[in-house]
């Protein structure tokens, strides 16, 4: 906490000094024009004239990256692909029935966005927002958007976000996501919030910058274990069993949960700053950098009383919690140049705590420890600039000490033939230890003990990139990547149930020999007048001894719509029908006591279609939504399955609207 009260000390000091200037400026130029108006005519008109000369291009959102983009009120096929709980397409991914519950994988992108662990959990961590997915902003009047859209049984998704600025210079954002669905079947209630406050602040002269934010998240999901009786109560069709209350799940007492906050504040300084003297354009700048992490988070798995479709426990009530503290500094320095480029140089620190509130002895009397904690030290580097028509970006982490860590390579060169047709390719290599809850796991079930920090080694990834993207010929990429020490969940033995449940006998297991993945994806739509085919196809091959990384050779979404404005154009309205189809594959099964998914080779699945109808339509800048989502269920057979024992939604209908207003 005291970290956390310096920083802010130090933050609110840069950002009052900063104002003060500005007013001081304010004030020596007043000083020198006629009193002609009062103060507040001039107000106003001077707000008339900003307002009237403002464009959704001023509205300016700005990534971690610092990429900047506007905000965008259109209504596309590609924002109905996004309109969902993730807000992202998730062509590559398969929902299981209730909303935010869990998403299978379709195809995965194993290059690492980050050189550390993460805590685990991942099958419930997808709405958990990192440091790398929050936004800034910059803009001219007060912007409001609101999201909503309804889910299944009495809940729905909201998610509304202000951001204002009160100088040109000084902005602040506000956001809160709130989810709850109660789900079509037995003890499925999922429900999330996600609360995050940015802000952004450049000088007058723009030397200093700093932004920051605050996120504090949560999930919470009600685990039922999947459905028991599943050939008699689901893939029968019997309509007995239509009102999914009725059908037998596994669990009806056992619950997990992610509950993190976060800190973030990056702030430069621009000790040599140079422009043009004709365009005012900056020619060459030296800063100096600071970045500051603090980050808690725990998953928690609870249960009363136990269950033996996970093994043996210790206690009757189960109550698992694995904490991980992180404590991230880096401090760097940057040289622009608009002849030799941009060079970035860095040293991080990285202080990681992840623990339990329990000590573990077998009956062995071999104990297993509780508690995973150390630093890392690691030097970092980026280079990217603009050569001819090519544009060459890299970026470079090497870990000086420490176990968790050991290198993370990017690279990309990029070359545009016209403004149509862009090639790009990519290089990834990277090292590090797998995710801390494969290193080390206590539980009350005697199965979900182990220590693994003597014997696991650190995945290697390598991985190379084409893509082609054209207005013309559509976007195509092809990937081929390299794995070694791959790290999954897999069933150590059968047990009785001969279903593909094996809960009981979850372990983290390492593949000693390599891997091959290969993925190559295209996307293209054709236009014929008011009507429209767009297509994505997904062509992945994965060349393994062991069956360990089990994906879908063909992944396919079609949706054929139709476009046009209506009402004399006050109203712009898209309709159509989207196919989505994948063949079959032994999907991975899902463990709620870890909220993972583990490797299974019994059973295979898919191989069904989707179809969903959708209705949309955009009034200035409003976005309506209305769908029907798998409305082929009911004839085309029950056997819709997005994990072995989870099926997939049943046909339902669900609407929604995104809603943006400036003040």
């Amino acid at each position: 906490m005291k970290y956390i009260v310096i920083v802010f000390l130090i933050f609110t000091s840069s950002i009052m000094l900063g104002q003060q200037k500005d007013q001081k400026a304010v004030r020596k130029t007043d000083s020198t024009v006629p009193l002609e108006k009062s103060k507040s005519e001039k107000s106003t008109d001077r707000k008339n004239k900003d307002t009237a000369s403002v464009t959704i291009k001023d509205y300016k959102i700005i990534s971690f990256e610092r990429d900047t983009t506007y905000l965008d009120t259109t209504l596309t096929i590609q924002k109905e692909y996004k309109y969902n709980y993730l807000r992202q397409d998730d062509f590559e991914l398969m929902s299981f029935s209730n909303i935010g519950q869990a998403y299978n994988s379709l195809g995965v992108d194993l290059d690492r966005n980050t050189l550390y662990p993460n805590l685990g959990a991942m099958a419930k961590d997808r709405k958990y927002l990192e440091k790398e997915q929050i936004v800034y902003y910059n803009v001219p009047t007060p912007m409001t958007e609101l999201f909503f859209k309804t889910t299944l049984e009495q809940g729905q998704l909201l998610d509304a976000n202000l951001a204002f600025n009160t100088s040109p210079r000084l902005n602040f954002s506000i956001g809160y996501i709130g989810h709850r669905s109660l789900g079509k079947y037995d003890h499925n209630q999922i429900q999330s919030g996600n609360f995050t406050t940015t802000t952004n602040y450049r000088s007058t002269n723009a030397r200093y910058a700093v932004r920051a934010h605050i996120a504090a998240q949560n999930i919470l999901s009600q685990e039922n274990g999947g459905l028991s009786d599943k050939e008699r109560q689901f893939e029968s069709g019997d309509p007995d069993f239509k009102n999914r209350p009725r059908v037998n799940v596994y669990l009806d007492n056992a619950d997990n949960k992610i509950l993190g906050k976060r800190y973030y504040l990056d702030h430069t300084y621009k000790l040599v700053r140079k422009q043009s003297d004709s365009s005012r354009v900056e020619k060459t700048s030296l800063s100096i950098g600071h970045a500051f992490d603090y980050e808690t988070k725990y998953y928690q798995f609870v249960q009363s009383p136990n269950d033996t479709l996970f093994g043996n426990a210790i206690l009757t009530d189960v109550d698992d919690k694995a904490y991980l503290k992180t404590f991230y500094n880096e401090v760097n320095a940057q040289f622009y140049n608009s002849t030799l480029g941009r060079l970035t140089g860095s040293v991080n620190m990285y202080n990681y705590d992840y623990y339990f509130n329990s000590l573990f002895i077998n009956q062995e009397g071999t104990v297993v420890p509780n508690q995973l904690k150390g630093t890392e030290i690691a030097l970092g580097g980026k280079y990217s600039k603009r050569i001819g028509g090519f544009d060459f970006d890299g970026s470079l982490n090497y870990s000086l000490s420490g176990s968790l860590t050991g290198n993370l390579l990017n690279a990309s060169a990029s070359y545009a033939l016209n403004k149509d047709n862009k090639f790009k390719l990519s290089l990834h290599t990277s090292s590090r230890m797998p995710n801390f809850n494969y290193l080390l796991y206590q539980s009350e079930y005697l199965n979900y003990n182990w220590d693994n920090t003597g014997t696991f080694d650190k995945e290697r990834i390598s991985s190379l990139k084409g893509e082609f993207t054209s207005n013309t010929w559509g976007n195509l990429m092809v990937k081929y990547s390299n794995l070694d020490n791959y790290s999954y969940f897999a069933p150590i033995s059968d047990n009785a149930m001969g279903d593909g449940q094996d809960n009981a006998y979850i372990k983290p297991l390492q593949e000693s020999n390599g891997i091959s993945y290969l993925k190559v994806k295209y996307a293209k739509e054709f236009k014929v007048g008011m009507f429209a085919l767009n297509n994505t196809v997904m062509y992945q091959n994965v060349t393994q001894e062991n069956q360990v990384l089990n994906l879908p050779q063909i992944v396919t979404r079609n949706t054929l719509y139709f476009s046009s404005d209506v009402f004399k154009k006050a109203m712009f309205l898209q309709t159509g029908i989207t196919l989505k189809y994948f063949t079959s594959y032994k999907m991975n099964a899902y463990n709620p006591v870890l909220a993972e998914f583990y490797v299974q080779n019994k059973q295979e699945l898919g191989g069904y279609p989707l179809l969903d109808f959708f209705i949309n339509a955009r009034v200035k800048q409003t976005r309506i939504y209305l769908k029907a989502e798998h409305f082929n269920a009911s004839f085309s057979g029950y056997d819709y399955y997005s994990a072995p024992n989870y099926p997939y939604r049943d046909f339902v209908i669900r609407f929604g609207l995104v809603w943006n207003f400036f003040s």
